[in-house]
């Protein structure tokens, strides 16, 4: 790893260019040194613009990668061509200068990559990377530069162009008032959740920083740490006599062959443009099946493969310290801090004492299940619950089994206890609110069962239109609730038009229309009912 400064390699660049224009590329013009490009491009070993080929003569795209100083009259004046690119500018009054054979001056944006990289590196490079947006001019003219200073016609063998990186769908920019330091992403997530962010999306494609993103980032984090918890409860718990001479039974085998399945789908992944993306899904699938593996293990009550599950927790231990988020002398899983400091140390003093009083307290709760002792059960539950987690340790109660233990980040567990309670209290205000709204309804069916029904029809202005003496209703129009009661007889209500109300001695008397197969809709049906007896009597009066 090397860090290069310009300013400590002007020499180097003044004779890089000073060859370059022996070479018969390069030309002097007004104290500056420009690159000849239709010269370099005429020659039968070169070709100009080897990325970005369809920019060539696309002003926009010069102006946006120089600057719109690079296309002004002043140096469309000095240049030859349109195309061609400063290696040397002669310095303006209050810029940096250094001497030269051309005079005062100072690097051009594109020469000081080319002389730098070369210097260290020499004359060809294996892999070059950098943002998309530097594909022209800034990548294309070192390319020009490098192969006109060695006459060779191949500077770099791959280039790795990065994607952009957006803020919540927009590019990040201080006049939108999205921009954000690494300093501050990391005041809000972790730096391993921020590399899972990174990893899950393609190299080379748009990364959106923002909610969704972070969120998917913080789950696969979760996933593959919860599973190393137990992974590592497991081997704690069976102990080393059991890991090997242990028949293999129908789970295990295929467990075993979704593993290498997914060993070598992770590899053509990698291969394939170091695809990380779909390498992490591939673990996340095989992580989800060893967890489905080690559910139907205990269901069969029966101990997971022991060898089988080391095997997967430290390849994808393995994998991960690849990819950068575990560090190389942690054993597997994550370490206990989310900054990356290891805890293998830790864990290993503390174990003993934390299994001692994890079993201890598993021989309390028999007991006091057996003679139903709640308080000591309480008491085992606090432990559990508000005393371990401040110590960074989690008990996971298992019916049938010993009490997992897991050593995590004790701010972790303090954010999942917070995040518990407050559901709890969330789902217990939602409980409330629907007893209360059910009350009220109940208060209102109530309530309307107790209007008289004189006062009962008055309530729906918009079905009645008058009222007489006996407070019997008269039609505003020919239906209520979706049913004609009018049969023809008058304009007022009558009982053989309610089919539910009729008169006792002729319970069989309706009108034609009725017969002819109308029925009341439900809502007219229960409106009628709701009226009880007062209806009753309102509809037994003569019409």
């Amino acid at each position: 790893d090397v860090l290069t400064r310009v300013s400590e390699f002007v020499p180097e660049i003044i004779e890089f260019v000073q060859k370059i224009i022996e070479n018969g590329y390069g030309y002097v013009s007004n104290g500056s040194v420009y690159f000849d490009c239709a010269t370099f491009d005429a020659s039968p070993n070169h070709s100009y613009a080897k990325l970005v080929p369809e920019a060539v003569g696309n002003l926009d795209a010069l102006v946006e990668g120089e600057g719109e100083l690079s296309v002004s009259n002043e140096r469309l004046k000095e240049k030859r061509n349109e195309k061609d690119f400063a290696l040397w500018k002669a310095s303006k009054p209050g810029e940096p200068e250094w001497d030269s054979p051309w005079g005062k001056g100072r690097p051009g944006w594109h020469i000081e990559c080319s002389v730098m990289s070369c210097d260290i590196l020499g004359s060809k490079i294996d892999v070059h990377t950098g943002g998309v947006d530097l594909k022209f001019p800034h990548h294309d003219n070192e390319i020009a530069q490098a192969e006109a200073h060695y006459k060779h016609d191949q500077w770099v063998n791959y280039f790795l162009h990065s994607g952009h990186l957006t803020i919540e769908g927009c590019k990040m920019s201080k006049s939108l008032k999205n921009f954000i330091t690494i300093k501050e992403a990391l005041g809000r997530y972790t730096s391993r959740q921020l590399r899972f962010a990174f990893l899950l999306h393609a190299w080379n494609a748009t990364l959106d920083y923002g909610t969704n993103t972070m969120q998917e980032a913080e789950q696969i984090e979760k996933l593959f740490n919860e599973f190393f918890l137990t992974a590592k409860n497991l081997l704690r718990y069976q102990g080393a006599e059991n890991e090997a001479f242990v028949k293999w039974g129908s789970l295990d085998k295929d467990l075993n062959a979704k593993f290498l399945s997914k060993k070598s789908l992770v590899h053509e992944a990698l291969c394939d443009s170091i695809d990380t993306a779909s390498a992490l899904n591939e673990m996340r699938d095989l992580v989800k099946e060893t967890n489905i593996y080690i559910g139907s293990c205990r269901q069969a009550s029966r101990d997971p493969n022991q060898s089988l599950i080391k095997s997967i927790a430290n390849y994808a231990t393995n994998l991960l310290k690849i990819f950068g988020v575990i560090p190389d002398d942690s054993t597997i899983g994550f370490p206990l801090s989310a900054t990356g400091s290891t805890s293998a140390g830790m864990e290993a003093v503390a174990e003993p004492f934390v299994t001692a009083l994890a079993r201890f307290r598993d021989d309390v709760r028999i007991v006091a299940r057996k003679e139903k002792v709640r308080d000591i059960l309480d008491v085992c539950d606090s432990l559990r619950d508000d005393v371990l987690p401040e110590l960074g340790v989690r008990l996971e109660d298992i019916e049938g089994q010993p009490t997992a233990i897991k050593f995590v980040d004790k701010e972790v567990l303090l954010r999942e206890r917070k995040r518990e309670r407050e559901l709890a209290e969330e789902k217990r205000k939602a409980k409330e609110e629907a007893r209360r709204v059910q009350s009220e309804k109940q208060a209102a069916k109530e309530a309307l069962k107790r209007i008289p029904p004189s006062e009962l029809f008055r309530r729906e202005p918009d079905k009645y239109s008058q009222f007489d003496e006996q407070v019997k209703s008269r039609f505003s129009s020919r239906t209520w609730g979706g049913f004609d009661w009018n049969c023809g007889r008058g304009k007022h209500v009558h009982s053989k038009c309610f089919p539910f109300f009729r008169p006792k001695g002729n319970p069989d008397a309706r009108c034609s229309r009725y017969k002819s197969g109308r029925r009341p809709t439900q809502e007219a049906t229960e409106a009628v009912r709701a009226a009880g007896e007062g209806v009753r009597r309102m509809d037994r009066e003569p019409t």
